[in-house]
């Protein structure tokens, strides 16, 4: 279990760094984000989360599960409807507010404006993190089996590279709304800061229920499609034209394809 938290922390410190790496953006951009910029980077996120809830997440959990004797399916889709339900439940919730819209969601609070904007990011954090650490443990638990150890790296990769932008996404707002370049930039670096906590945490629970791996690699993907369909590709398609943020979700889909297949 060591191997696999220290492997889990990396990992999801990496893309904790490439989230603050983002942020710190608010430092030398000095005009305006455009709209057609930002939808590029949301529908870039939704794409890598879809190929990585596919490929790094739904099939090596029906390929656990059938070395187990199960019957494959079953695990998967039993694994995503709990990481729906998981994510649906954070979403009623914790109170957040997205970029452009008027009133925030989840359970009433006084919370500022800024911080709702953070916790938006925040919550769909949570599942990227748990997609990386349970790769990790997933590798720990065959031995380091190269394979299994590459393709978590790719998952992490990927993570990481849509993590930049989405950075930038967090910090750069905050400074429109008035903060500070310091205060944006802090926040928007962590809101990347449950990545690594959830992806020790998932980690550690792993290990005590190892042969639920499947159901949780499953979690982790519905948990990923959900803030996808929910969220980010909803954003990415505000406006008259929805060409940028389609084209972002098959470049984000086909970059963590490719990382993917040719790492793993």
């Amino acid at each position: 279990m060591k191997q696999a938290l220290l492997w889990a922390a990396a990992g999801t410190g990496f893309t904790f760094a490439m989230t603050a790496l983002g942020a710190a953006l608010v430092f030398f951009m000095r005009r305006k984000t455009g709209k057609t910029m930002q939808r590029i980077c949301l529908g870039f996120a939704a794409g890598v989360m879809i190929a990585a809830s596919v490929w790094s997440l739904l099939i090596p959990a029906i390929e656990e599960a059938e070395a187990a004797g199960q019957i494959g399916w079953i695990p998967a889709a039993g694994g995503f409807l709990l990481g729906v339900g998981l994510l649906l439940g954070l979403d009623g919730l914790l109170p957040h507010l997205h970029t452009g819209a008027a009133k925030a969601e989840g359970l009433p609070s006084s919370f500022r404006r800024t911080t709702l904007l953070v916790l938006a990011v925040t919550l769909h954090n949570i599942p990227e993190g748990m997609a990386v650490g349970l790769s990790f443990a997933r590798a720990a638990q065959h031995n380091g089996e190269a394979g299994m150890l590459a393709a978590a790296g790719a998952l992490a990769l990927g993570i990481g590279i849509q993590n930049f932008p989405e950075g930038a996404a967090v910090s750069l707002p905050l400074k429109q709304e008035g903060l500070k370049s310091s205060r944006a930039f802090l926040c928007g670096a962590l809101s990347g800061i449950v990545e690594p906590i959830f992806g020790v945490l998932v980690v550690l629970l792993a290990a005590q229920l190892e042969p639920l791996m499947p159901w949780l690699l499953s979690a982790a993907a519905g948990a990923m499609l959900y803030v996808v369909v929910e969220e980010l590709i909803p954003e990415a398609h505000l406006g008259e034209h929805s060409h940028p943020g389609t084209l972002g979700v098959m470049a984000g889909f086909l970059v963590m394809m490719i990382l993917d297949v040719a790492l793993g």
